[in-house]
C-alpha cells in the first residue's frame, strides 16, 4: 500500500470552519505542529473536536475483539471517511476497509487503500469501467462488492465486457435481512439464482456470501442469530454444492454494524470445516468515534463488558450567544454543525471566561434550528453570555460529514491533529 494515507497537505483558509483565522495558509501538518490549544490558541466556535486518547481506546478495542475472536476486520469507513483514520485502523490489525458507494472507493484508492469490501450493490457503468480499469492497473488491489439480484449481475457483467476487464471483479451474494428489510435477496433459491448468475459471468468471481444484521425487522438478539447463521448456512450449502470456483483461495462471510458484533462472533465460531478457508470479516464502523447517545446504549460492550469497552470521542464546542429570557439560551450551532437525526445534542460541560470548566447540569437542548440550538436552562442554573458549552453528540456518521478538518485534542485541549475528512 502507497503510504499516503496520513497526508494533510490542505492550505488553510475560510472553507475550514472552527479553524483559527491567523493560521491562514498554513498546511493542517503544520497548524497541529504549533500545538495550540483549542481555547486561547484561536479556534472559532463551533467547532467539531476529536479526543486522541478515546480514539486509541477505541481503535484497540476492536483491534482486540476482532482477534481474540477470529475475526478479520473491515472496519466501515463511510462513517469517517477519513483516510487518516482508515491509515490508523490498519495499523490496529484491520484487513481493509469497507464502503458504501464508487466516490468513497475512489477516495480510499487515493490514499493507497489495497483492500475494499463494497457493502452494496454496484450496477453504474462508470463506476464498473473505473473499477475494471483500477484492478488491471494494479494486481494487487483487490476489491469485493454485493450482488442481489440476477439482472444486477447481467449489469455487471455487461458493464465490464464492454470496458474490457481483464481481472474479474470478486462477488458475495447479499442475503436481506428478511422481507421489509434494506437490500439483499430475500430467499434461499434467489441466492442460489444469484451465485449461478454469477458463476456464468466470466467478469465476476464468486467468492461467498454476506449481510447485515442491523436491518433485520425487529432485530433482537434471537433473530439476528437466526439470520447470521442462515448467512452461515447458505455459505456452507454454496461449497457442497460446489458453486465457489477453482482457485478460490478462500471463502468471504461477512457481517457486522456496530450493534450486534458480539452476535457475529459468536455465531460465526459456528462456522463448520468447508473445502477452504473461511474470512469471517466483520465490518462495524461507528466505533471508531463512538458516541454519547444512540451507540453508548447499544454497543455489544453494554452486554459483554468483560470483553472491552468504547468511549465517546466527539465534542462540540459551541459559545452561548443568547440569552433573551429566564430559562432559555441559544448556543451558535445548530443542523450545519451536529448531527440531529437520531437524537439531540447533550450539554456535557460549560468552561468560563477563566477557563474553569464545570458539569453541564440543568441544561438540555430542546431542538435546533440552522445555526442555533435552543438550551432550556433549570431555574436556579447560571450559563452567562460567552461562556462555551461542549456538546455530546449522536449517531457518528452524520456527525463527521458535516465537517471537513476536526482537530484531535489532547486531554487538555491540546490540538495534535487535524483529520481531512472526504464527503
Amino acid at each position: 500500500m502507497t503510504a499516503v494515507a496520513g497526508r494533510v497537505d490542505d492550505r488553510l483558509d475560510y472553507r475550514f470552519k472552527g479553524l483559527p483565522p491567523d493560521a491562514d495558509g498554513l498546511t493542517a501538518a503544520e497548524l497541529a505542529a504549533e500545538r495550540r490549544s483549542l481555547f486561547t490558541g484561536g479556534f472559532t466556535t463551533p467547532v467539531l473536536t476529536l479526543s486522541a486518547p478515546a480514539l486509541e481506546h477505541n481503535l484497540t478495542a476492536l483491534g482486540r475483539f476482532a482477534a481474540a475472536h477470529g475475526l478479520a476486520f473491515a472496519p466501515h469507513g463511510k462513517t469517517s471517511m477519513a483516510p487518516q483514520l482508515f491509515e490508523r485502523q490498519l495499523a490496529h490489525g484491520a484487513w481493509g476497509i469497507t464502503l458504501a458507494v464508487p466516490h468513497q472507493v475512489r477516495v480510499a484508492r487515493a490514499h493507497g487503500i489495497q483492500r475494499i469490501f463494497l457493502a452494496n450493490e454496484q450496477v453504474d457503468p462508470a463506476a464498473l469501467r473505473w473499477v475494471a480499469a483500477e484492478q488491471d492497473a494494479d494486481p494487487d488491489f483487490r476489491l469485493i462488492c454485493y450482488a442481489d439480484s440476477v439482472r444486477g449481475v447481467e449489469l455487471m457483467q455487461s458493464a465490464l465486457t464492454e470496458a474490457g476487464a481483464r481481472r474479474p471483479v470478486d462477488v458475495v451474494v447479499e442475503l436481506g435481512g428478511g422481507f421489509g428489510a434494506r437490500t439483499g435477496a430475500r430467499t434461499d433459491a434467489d441466492c442460489a439464482a444469484i451465485a449461478d448468475a454469477v458463476a456464468g459471468a466470466d467478469r465476476l468471481r464468486l467468492v461467498g456470501i454476506a449481510g447485515y444484521e442491523g436491518e433485520v425487522p425487529g432485530g433482537d438478539g434471537e433473530s439476528v442469530r437466526a439470520y447470521l447463521r442462515r448467512l452461515v448456512s447458505l455459505a456452507a450449502g454454496f461449497d457442497k454444492a460446489g458453486r465457489f470456483p477453482d482457485g478460490l483461495d478462500e471463502i468471504v462471510l461477512s457481517a457486522g454494524g456496530s450493534a450486534w458484533f458480539d452476535a457475529v462472533a459468536e455465531v460465526f465460531a459456528e462456522v463448520p470445516q468447508l473445502s477452504r478457508p473461511v474470512l469471517k470479516l466483520l465490518r462495524s464502523g461507528a466505533y471508531v468515534s463512538h458516541d454519547d447517545v444512540h451507540y453508548a446504549h447499544i454497543t455489544p460492550f453494554v452486554r459483554v463488558p468483560e470483553e472491552g469497552s468504547l468511549e465517546p470521542a466527539f465534542r462540540l464546542w459551541a459559545q452561548v450567544v443568547s440569552r433573551p429570557e429566564p430559562g432559555q439560551a441559544f448556543l451558535n450551532a445548530g443542523k450545519r454543525d451536529a448531527a440531529y437525526d437520531l437524537d439531540m445534542p447533550v450539554p456535557m460541560t460549560v468552561r468560563d471566561a477563566d477557563g474553569k470548566e464545570r458539569a453541564a447540569e440543568g441544561l438540555s437542548v430542546r431542538k435546533l434550528s440552522d445555526q442555533h440550538a435552543w438550551v432550556d436552562i433549570e431555574e436556579g442554573v447560571e450559563l452567562e453570555v460567552g461562556e462555551w458549552v461542549a456538546l455530546g453528540l449522536s449517531h457518528p456518521c452524520t456527525i463527521f460529514d458535516k465537517w471537513q478538518l476536526i482537530p484531535v485534542t489532547e486531554a487538555d485541549g491540546t490540538v495534535t491533529e487535524l483529520v481531512r475528512t472526504y464527503f
